[in-house]
């Protein structure tokens, strides 16, 4: 049996299910590396000067973390999604960067996503991919289809019952039997919701900063225990992101660059009772993106909004005091306003 090693860093929360189904449908057995650690950021870091953004150097460390249990690396190279819009930078060279900085690294497998280069390059691309396990045609183009299915259904899981991507994944497991108390009703509305003095705080950003609680200091569940409900980009459909995303920005240059305008621009207009943006140093692309959103909410002057820029050293006192500080203002104008 050949085991694939995933890395739980950038993509993998938007598409491991996916990865997984289609993997273990053809035959292997997926690796999953540990959860951020100090010592997993020092590794990647130890790879790469110090320009290198910091997602980039927690994957690095956990595809070290990798090292002696699994036969290939799983580093899909996502260029395009739609037409005309391209990925950041650090992912299209991925693959490359990780086999020059990492020279002990297993064999890399690699898939090369490209819309921009019309839906049969992806056929090939997936077939291309299959062939590690398998020459049958119909077998690869079966597990294509399962792990296609498996996407969406994550995908609709998340939006239907206001789940993060990690409860997602405990649910599709059988690993979390509680049903969420939240459900989208057909207008977008959340169902179920508790007493309404407890405010709802929107998370907008990148998934591998979101749900990376080491790169964060548990930010969802410090949230929670205060007495929020977060919510997060994943929350919503594909196509209530895209549309609020126009609306602030038009058409966007950057994949993924919904996570933040389009999540943002929905949240505002939903009433949420703060927002909060998570960036890190050094990204030119998030800085723009989250700045257009600060402005945003500044001119409506309805929901309270504020940025969390992360980097290797930031101190968990410091988010602390300032988690604190905003959420204080928070329940101040919701006790005014009743």
């Amino acid at each position: 049996m050949i085991n694939i090693g995933i890395p739980r860093a950038l993509l993998y929360y938007q598409y491991f299910p996916m990865w997984k189904t289609f993997f273990e449908e053809l035959g292997g057995e997926v690796v999953i590396s540990p959860p951020t650690t100090k010592d997993i950021i020092a590794l990647g870091a130890s790879r790469v000067v110090a320009d290198t953004c910091l997602p980039v150097k927690v994957f690095l460390g956990h595809v070290l973390s990798l090292m002696g249990k699994c036969d290939y690396i799983f580093i899909p190279t996502i260029r395009s999604l739609k037409s005309k819009i391209y990925n950041c930078s650090k992912f299209l060279g991925l693959p490359e960067m990780t086999k020059a900085v990492i020279t002990e690294c297993p064999p890399v497998l690699d898939i090369n996503i490209d819309m921009n280069k019309g839906i049969k390059s992806i056929y090939r691309a997936i077939d291309k991919l299959g062939r590690y396990f398998t020459r049958n045609t119909s077998e690869i183009k079966r597990a294509s289809l399962n792990a296609w299915q498996v996407h969406l259904d994550y995908r609709q899981l998340m939006s239907n019952k206001i789940l993060t991507p990690p409860e997602a994944m405990e649910r599709i497991q059988g690993l979390d039997k509680a049903e969420n108390s939240y459900l989208r009703t057909e207008t977008g509305t959340y169902s179920g919701n508790p007493a309404s003095t407890q405010p709802n705080i929107a998370l907008i950003g990148h998934p591998y900063l979101l749900y990376d609680e080491y790169l964060n200091h548990r930010l969802i569940h410090r949230l929670e225990q205060s007495g929020n409900k977060v919510l997060t980009p994943e929350m919503l459909t594909s196509d209530e992101l895209e549309s609020a995303s126009v609306k602030l920005a038009g058409t966007t240059y950057w994949t993924y660059g919904e996570e933040v305008v389009g999540a943002g621009e929905h949240y505002l207009k939903d009433g949420v009772d703060g927002i909060i943006g998570i960036l890190t140093f050094g990204c030119g692309p998030d800085s723009l993106m989250m700045e257009m959103v600060r402005r945003r909410a500044n001119k409506l002057g309805t929901t309270p909004f504020m940025s969390i820029v992360l980097e290797e050293h930031t101190a968990e006192t410091g988010i602390i005091t300032r988690l604190e500080a905003f959420l204080d203002m928070i329940n101040r104008r919701k006790r005014g306003n009743q």
